[in-house]
């Protein structure tokens, strides 16, 4: 049981680390930071942004990864059909929200 989870884990940075690169091709810059936040996309001084906290699980990660990409010219880039999918999951388990913009304080 503990090593099934541990797979599904280790197959969630995967796709995380996946969707990182996605994003930083399209021009974004993400960073993993600590601190009392959520994370998502935001806009710093022009630079846009997608805040991962450290201390959240990596199906957190994915799915504010996948939030910030949600309206990105993906058909443009070639993705593995398993980030493909991941993304597309994640994108149906959620709707469209105002929360994917936020304000975080960096320092």
């Amino acid at each position: 049981m503990a090593r099934s989870r541990d797979n599904r884990h280790a197959a969630t940075r995967r796709l995380v680390d996946e969707l990182i690169a996605v994003a930083r091709q399209l021009g974004l810059e993400v960073r993993v930071e600590s601190g009392p936040f959520r994370g998502g996309y935001c806009v710093k001084q022009g630079d846009e942004l997608v805040v991962l906290n450290r201390r959240h699980p990596p199906e957190v990660h994915l799915a504010l990864l996948a939030e910030a990409l949600r309206t990105r010219p993906l058909d443009t880039l070639y993705l593995k059909p398993a980030v493909r999918r991941a993304l597309e999951e994640a994108w149906d388990r959620s709707s469209p929200s105002t929360d994917a913009v936020l304000d975080v304080a960096l320092d």
